[in-house]
Protein backbone atom coordinates (compact mmCIF):
# COMPACT_ATOMS: atom_id res chain seq x y z
CA UNK A 1 0.00 0.00 0.00
CA UNK A 2 1.32 3.39 -0.95
CA UNK A 3 0.74 6.01 1.71
CA UNK A 4 0.25 9.60 0.67
CA UNK A 5 1.74 11.81 3.36
CA UNK A 6 3.35 15.19 2.95
CA UNK A 7 7.05 14.54 2.45
CA UNK A 8 9.70 16.44 4.35
CA UNK A 9 7.83 16.49 7.65
CA UNK A 10 9.65 15.16 10.69
CA UNK A 11 6.49 14.09 12.51
CA UNK A 12 2.93 13.15 11.57
CA UNK A 13 -0.08 13.26 13.87
CA UNK A 14 -2.11 10.14 14.49
CA UNK A 15 -4.96 11.70 12.49
CA UNK A 16 -2.73 12.21 9.46
CA UNK A 17 -1.43 8.66 9.68
CA UNK A 18 -4.89 7.14 10.15
CA UNK A 19 -6.23 9.09 7.17
CA UNK A 20 -3.30 8.01 4.99
CA UNK A 21 -3.99 4.34 5.81
CA UNK A 22 -7.77 4.80 5.66
CA UNK A 23 -8.22 3.32 9.14
CA UNK A 24 -9.44 4.63 12.49
CA UNK A 25 -6.99 6.32 14.84
CA UNK A 26 -7.97 3.71 17.44
CA UNK A 27 -6.45 0.98 15.24
CA UNK A 28 -3.18 2.92 15.02
CA UNK A 29 -3.18 3.30 18.83
CA UNK A 30 -3.89 -0.42 19.21
CA UNK A 31 -1.04 -1.39 16.87
CA UNK A 32 1.23 1.03 18.76
CA UNK A 33 0.55 -0.92 21.97
CA UNK A 34 0.86 -4.33 20.31
CA UNK A 35 3.98 -3.94 18.15
CA UNK A 36 7.36 -3.13 19.69
CA UNK A 37 8.78 -1.76 16.43
CA UNK A 38 6.48 1.28 16.69
CA UNK A 39 7.97 3.98 18.87
CA UNK A 40 6.11 7.24 18.24
CA UNK A 41 7.15 10.27 20.24
CA UNK A 42 4.62 12.09 22.39
CA UNK A 43 4.23 15.86 22.45
CA UNK A 44 3.53 17.97 25.55
CA UNK A 45 -0.17 17.10 25.37
CA UNK A 46 0.61 13.38 25.17
CA UNK A 47 -0.40 13.03 21.52
CA UNK A 48 1.48 10.48 19.45
CA UNK A 49 3.76 11.92 16.78
CA UNK A 50 4.96 9.44 14.18
CA UNK A 51 8.30 9.72 12.38
CA UNK A 52 8.72 8.63 8.74
CA UNK A 53 10.37 5.46 10.11
CA UNK A 54 7.26 4.77 12.22
CA UNK A 55 5.10 5.23 9.12
CA UNK A 56 7.27 2.74 7.22
CA UNK A 57 6.83 0.24 10.06
CA UNK A 58 3.08 0.87 10.05
CA UNK A 59 3.05 0.15 6.31
CA UNK A 60 4.73 -3.16 7.02
CA UNK A 61 2.23 -4.02 9.77
CA UNK A 62 -0.68 -2.97 7.55
CA UNK A 63 0.66 -5.14 4.73
CA UNK A 64 0.98 -8.20 6.96
CA UNK A 65 -2.31 -7.84 8.84
CA UNK A 66 -4.68 -6.25 6.33
CA UNK A 67 -3.32 -7.34 2.95
CA UNK A 68 -1.83 -10.75 3.72
CA UNK A 69 -4.28 -11.72 6.47
CA UNK A 70 -1.82 -12.45 9.26
CA UNK A 71 -3.09 -12.60 12.84
CA UNK A 72 -1.49 -10.14 15.24
CA UNK A 73 0.56 -12.93 16.80
CA UNK A 74 1.55 -14.20 13.37
CA UNK A 75 2.61 -10.71 12.29
CA UNK A 76 4.64 -10.22 15.49
CA UNK A 77 6.40 -13.55 14.97
CA UNK A 78 7.05 -12.78 11.32
CA UNK A 79 8.52 -9.39 12.18
CA UNK A 80 10.76 -10.79 14.92
CA UNK A 81 12.07 -13.65 12.78
CA UNK A 82 12.83 -11.72 9.66
CA UNK A 83 12.16 -8.01 9.87
CA UNK A 84 14.84 -7.09 7.35
CA UNK A 85 13.75 -9.80 4.94
CA UNK A 86 10.09 -8.80 5.29
CA UNK A 87 10.92 -5.13 4.79
CA UNK A 88 12.90 -5.93 1.62
CA UNK A 89 9.99 -7.96 0.22
CA UNK A 90 7.56 -5.17 1.09
CA UNK A 91 9.71 -2.58 -0.69
CA UNK A 92 9.93 -4.81 -3.78
CA UNK A 93 6.15 -5.28 -3.80
CA UNK A 94 5.63 -1.51 -3.48
CA UNK A 95 7.97 -0.83 -6.39
CA UNK A 96 6.28 -3.47 -8.54
CA UNK A 97 2.86 -1.97 -7.78
CA UNK A 98 4.15 1.46 -8.87
CA UNK A 99 5.55 0.00 -12.11
CA UNK A 100 2.27 -1.81 -12.75
CA UNK A 101 0.34 1.44 -12.27
CA UNK A 102 2.66 3.24 -14.71
CA UNK A 103 2.29 0.48 -17.30
CA UNK A 104 -1.49 0.53 -16.93
CA UNK A 105 -1.49 4.30 -17.44
CA UNK A 106 0.62 3.92 -20.59
CA UNK A 107 -1.66 1.16 -21.87
CA UNK A 108 -4.73 3.36 -21.32
CA UNK A 109 -3.13 6.17 -23.33
CA UNK A 110 -2.71 3.95 -26.39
Amino acid sequence: MNVNLQEGKRYYSIGEVAKAFDVNASLIRFWDKEFDILKPKKNAKGNRMFTPEDVKNLQLIYHLVKERGFTLEGAKTHLKEGQKKTLDKFEIISKLEAVKAQLTAIKNQL
